[in-house]
């Protein structure tokens, strides 16, 4: 019981930092996943390999982005009423929270598998590198049941306070997945989908770690008459979840777009345009969980109905991310170079090549993340309010500049053009979630 964690009283500020500190880590880890793929397929498949593992990117950040917005919207709910101390509705919550989850699993699943091959094939993707790209692809769509049973409870956990299960179960899965990848690629000669395979398999024990420690949560125990379905039940949970993975999904469908540019650039593009986005996820890691922490200290204060917290709590968590983003800004112009180093292997000139790109691309990125950062705590804060509709609607602006950047600005720009999509759709997002965050305060 010590890791739940009640975020209705006590001074805002280190309970957000505390609660996102060990997501942090644990995200961190998470990002060890696709950073380990890309490294180890990068040295032993060289420029081919980490090309064909690129071009898959935003076909399976759509999977894992429509999974995350239906768990984290689902947890919004569990957030409030446990805030409440209404346990019995959280239980049957949650209940119905995993009957749902089933579902959209295995339609996914199907989709997944059918939509592979002609998703690639759309997206322009080189004939040198398709066979990887589709059975990449194809292995990790297989993992979606597993994917979205893993986000699911973590969700549960992280809407009761507790932060420090997922990250164990990060930490446990990321180091698996190491010598798994290790293991396949580099002694049984799997090539990408050996990578794809390890990430899964580690994947599902984390789900395993995380459901154990739920088990052991007393007022979690189901009773015989904690479960009742109803329309009302699964229509509310899709009313919160539904938005965020639309959010998720139209901001994938712009990356793919984008991928679709990058692939007319050629194999050393799309390779030094891939090891960025690896890094994107490192350069994102704390803005997510301090996203995390601020839609489980929302929800819960709003189900208690202590609203005045939830102003002082996001002013708490902006000042922390701003901060965080400018530490994390100057690590990555130091040492970006170096990193990226490491995801990219071949003759002298096609590595040199390669990292002028990607160093260039993360350059870019890195000086522009306070506004990454602003997006992701305030886009948190409201959704914790219960209202998902405005954070799709700037998924939507995120969207409409990220493609309309990456369509419009390489024919001014050439190639250089495709580095500011990214942050012309951070400045799209935010423009809205400015005034939508004042708008929700105002109707608390």
């Amino acid at each position: 019981m010590a890791s739940i964690q009640n975020m209705t009283s006590g001074k805002p500020g280190r309970l957000i930092f505390s609660f996102a500190l060990p997501l942090m880590v644990g995200n961190l880890f998470q990002q060890l996943y696709t950073v380990a793929d890309a490294m180890i397929v990068g040295q032993v498949l060289g420029v081919p390999g980490i090309a064909a593992v690129g071009a898959t990117e935003w076909m399976i950040w759509l999977m894992l982005g429509m999974i995350q917005g239906f768990s984290q919207g689902f947890s919004i709910w569990m957030a409030q009423a446990f805030g409440a101390d209404r346990l019995k509705q959280l239980r049957n919550i949650i209940l119905n929270a995993v009957i749902l989850s089933a579902v959209i699993a295995a339609l996914m699943l199907a989709c997944g598998q059918l939509a592979a091959a002609p998703v690639l094939h759309i997206l322009n993707t080189p004939d040198t590198v398709f066979p990887d790209a589709a059975v990449y692809m194809r292995t990790m769509f297989i993992g979606i049941p597993i994917t979205m049973a893993y986000n699911l409870l973590a969700a549960i956990l992280r809407s009761l306070g507790d932060g420090k299960t997922p990250l164990y179960a990060m930490v446990f899965a990321a180091v698996l997945n190491v010598e798994l990848d290790l293991l396949f690629v580099m002694v049984f000669h799997t090539g990408v989908a050996g990578a794809a395979a390890a990430t899964v398999m580690a994947q599902f024990f984390s789900s395993i770690f995380c459901l154990v420690r739920i088990c052991k949560i007393d007022f979690l125990k189901i009773q015989k008459d904690d479960f009742s379905a109803s329309l009302h039940t699964y229509a509310r949970l899709l009313k919160l979840g539904f938005p965020m993975a639309f959010q998720n999904i139209v901001i994938s469908v712009g990356g793919m777009i984008v991928q679709f540019v990058v692939n007319g650039f050629g194999v050393i593009f799309i390779a030094g345009f891939t090891a960025t986005n690896k890094l994107y996820g490192m350069l994102e890691v704390a803005a997510t969980s301090y996203g995390f922490a601020m839609t489980t200290y929302t929800g819960q204060n709003l189900g208690a109905g202590k609203t005045g917290r939830i102003r002082t709590g996001y002013r708490s968590a902006m000042g922390i991310a701003v901060v965080t983003s400018f530490v994390i800004m100057a690590v990555m112009l130091l040492g970006g170079k170096t990193i990226l180093g490491c995801f990219i292997s071949g003759d002298e000139k096609t590595v040199a090549d390669t990292l002028w790109i990607a160093y260039h691309y993360l350059f870019i990125m890195s000086v522009c993340l306070p506004i990454l950062y602003y997006l992701h705590v305030t886009r948190a804060c409201i959704q914790g309010m219960g209202n998902t509709v405005l954070p799709m609607v700037s998924g939507i602006a995120e969207f409409l500049m990220r493609t309309g950047s990456a369509l419009l600005l390489p024919r001014f720009m050439g190639q250089e053009g495709i580095f500011y999509a990214e942050i012309l759709a951070w400045v799209g997002a935010d423009a809205v979630l400015f005034f939508s965050y004042i708008y929700c305060m105002k109707q608390l």
